[in-house]
């Protein structure tokens, strides 16, 4: 188990498939280098990953099934396993712990799609990884990525799960606060890149909600967390550092997200400091 209590949960936010035209998105958990390029380059992504390729029928069916899905979500089926509704839950934590955090932040919203979506950024496949859409405010999650990235040498940890929708929302915060503008002046690729900046930012504010969420006085709270879920969070990290996902004879200026070390030391900076003042990863060199 993860979460405390039982009940439904606040789908209010959280819906199935997707729509809109656009032009940039935001790659998250997998690292994959296409969806960051499409942000600091106004790039499609559909364009570049050959998304939004199945039938509006199809698509729309699909749609309402997770939907269905959706609303019938409990903090029961969260602790279960269930990884619509572990995303929910933690979609719920969230928005329930930033407010607090931060004045004015107002919540993203969410889709959970099956193979491909239209979104504000265009259309995306599973294959983009999750990720978030400043055109439309949207963080995007097919739950298929959690075996995905299993098998790139993540953890299946239900932390390490919610790390991963966390990161998303951390690129929501950045939307708000204008980080993500900063990250686009800066470069796509390189050891200290705009990009490299924003993906680590967004990994140190996952460990800010993770040091926060377990607090009183919200309704949807983690229980205590122990050594071995920050351990699952931290090989999960370390599994989508550039470094490990290129292998032998990795190139820092390919670099778009951090190193292995990178992402885990800064989750475990936001999760130790609790403090979102110390994720600010523009204003240091030493990342």
């Amino acid at each position: 188990m993860t979460f405390q209590g039982s009940g439904p949960l606040d789908t209010g936010n959280v819906s199935g498939g997707g729509g809109g035209g656009g032009r940039i998105a935001l790659g998250g958990g997998v690292g994959l280098i296409v969806t960051v390029v499409a942000l600091l380059f106004g790039i499609n992504p559909g364009d570049i990953m050959g998304g939004g390729t199945g039938s509006t029928d199809s698509t729309s069916a699909s749609a309402s099934a997770i939907d269905q899905h959706v609303a019938s979500c409990t903090i029961e089926k969260a602790n279960q396993g269930d990884a619509v509704c572990r995303i929910v839950a933690t979609t719920n934590s969230l928005d329930q712990v930033w407010p607090s955090l931060m004045n004015g932040y107002t919540p993203p919203k969410t889709v959970i799609f099956s193979g491909s979506v239209n979104t504000g950024c265009g259309a995306a496949t599973s294959a983009t990884g999750p990720f978030y859409c400043p055109a439309d405010k949207t963080a995007y999650f097919d739950p298929d990525f959690f075996e995905t990235l299993v098998q790139m040498g993540g953890s299946n940890g239900p932390l390490a799960q919610e790390y991963v929708v966390a990161h998303e929302y951390g690129h929501h915060v950045q939307n708000l606060t204008g980080a993500l503008r900063k990250g686009q002046q800066l470069g796509s690729q390189g050891p200290r890149s705009g990009s490299v900046r924003v993906e680590l930012q967004a990994d140190c504010l996952a460990g800010v909600w993770a040091n926060h969420a377990g607090g009183a006085g919200y309704d949807v709270r983690l229980q205590q967390l122990t050594p071995q879920d920050i351990a699952g969070v931290i090989q999960t990290a370390k599994a989508i550092g550039d470094d490990t996902i290129q292998g032998a004879g990795s190139n820092p200026e390919g670099w778009t997200h951090g190193s292995a070390q990178q992402r885990a030391r800064w989750f475990s900076t936001g999760y130790q400091g609790g403090d979102p003042k110390r994720c600010d990863t523009f204003a240091t060199n030493d990342l």
